[in-house]
């Protein structure tokens, strides 16, 4: 069995190593996704944790939210299907939809058989329900956040 500390460590910094590939402009303009993403999963992590929806025993993030997998994987996944869906709302709900059915299934199977976490009073499908779910929101937040940055770098043309 492999080593829970040596999985979750791997966990938190091999999507990082994909990053650099990116490009600081892509990484940048994704950015506040992927970081109101990941606090709404924390935040949603607290809550499930309290309720029992699913227990985490990460041993590098002990408590309630398991930052490796939110600052890690999810993170960064998010990041790289915005760079390369962003634009195209029906390649990038496809792709998601993808993401997490495989995330839902055979990785959360394989999370719980290392022990990193366990569904308690949540099942697989109703996590793969509430992620295409947030992928669909978020998608909107970023459309608000393009559409404000493009208005106000309009404003300060007429300005100049």
């Amino acid at each position: 069995m492999v080593n829970k500390k040596t999985f979750a460590l791997a966990m938190l910094i091999v999507p990082w190593l994909t990053v650099p590939f990116m490009g600081r402009k892509s990484f940048f303009r994704f950015l506040p996704v992927a970081s109101f993403v990941n606090l709404f999963i924390s935040v949603l992590s607290v809550i499930a944790n309290k309720k029992k929806w699913w227990v985490t025993k990460n041993p590098l993030s002990p408590g309630f939210v398991d930052f490796t997998y939110i600052l890690g994987p999810f993170f960064v996944t998010t990041l790289w299907v915005f760079k390369l869906t962003y634009g195209n709302f029906l390649k990038y709900l496809i792709t998601n939809m993808v993401i997490d059915v495989i995330c839902a299934y055979p990785f959360a199977q394989i999370w719980e058989k290392i022990g990193v976490f366990k569904f308690k009073k949540l099942n697989h499908t109703i996590w793969y329900f509430i992620c295409v779910s947030l992928a669909i929101i978020i998608y909107g937040y970023q459309y608000i956040v393009e559409k404000s940055i493009n208005k106000n770098q309009d404003a300060v043309k007429e300005i100049l």
